[in-house]
């Protein structure tokens, strides 16, 4: 296996509407704009909300992220619209265990940018790059008992139930939750592509 940090990746991904790709220096205005606008949207399945008081704080966030991503030690990315350039939200492969190429898939939209099918379209695209490019063995998405919209996306970009693990996650209240687990294997990935 080629050492993580060895591996040439794309500089972006493409989809029919959105360019994907990592934060880089800059992105932190952005960010911040659609963190700011979706705070009640995104709070309590996204604790990390609150972190994003000022476009600086969103700033020191990407310039972080992009360290990680060089690393390879984990791979957040954002999505922005192809046309207009505006970022429309984040997602990455997260909690990634390059021993077994195992990747989770995590994701959030801003308000205004909800219900376009987006996320779903983001989701497939880089299930793809996880499996193709990537090598991977296993790529999961975990979402709050509670939070219907992230759970459909899972169904949707088909994803299998695996069960549940209760109480085993926090919202920005601390309220503990239920979280879902979904996941993909090849076997399961070369079915889906047919």
């Amino acid at each position: 296996m080629v050492e993580p940090i060895l591996l040439n990746l794309p500089d972006e991904l493409t989809t029919e509407r959105m360019t994907i790709r990592p934060y880089r220096a800059g992105d932190g205005a952005g960010l911040f704009a659609a963190v700011d606008e979706s705070r009640e949207h995104i709070l309590p399945w996204m604790p990390w909300g609150p972190v994003h008081q000022t476009p600086d704080d969103s700033e020191k966030l990407v310039r972080t992220w992009t360290s990680k991503w060089t690393l390879r030690e984990d791979m957040p990315l954002g999505m922005f619209d192809q046309i207009s350039g505006e970022f429309l939200g984040g997602m990455g492969l997260h909690r990634i265990d390059w021993s077994i190429r195992s990747f989770e898939i995590g994701y959030w939209i801003r308000k205004s940018a909800t219900g376009k099918g987006y996320v779903t379209e983001a989701v497939k695209r880089v299930t793809e790059f996880a499996f193709e490019e990537l090598q991977a063995n296993r790529v999961f998405i975990r979402c709050a008992a509670g939070n219907l919209r992230s759970i459909a996306i899972a169904k949707r970009a088909g994803f299998i139930y695996e069960g549940s693990l209760r109480n085993s996650i926090k919202d920005a209240n601390g309220e503990l939750h239920d979280v879902l687990h979904f996941s993909l294997i090849p076997e399961d990935w070369a079915a889906l592509k047919g």
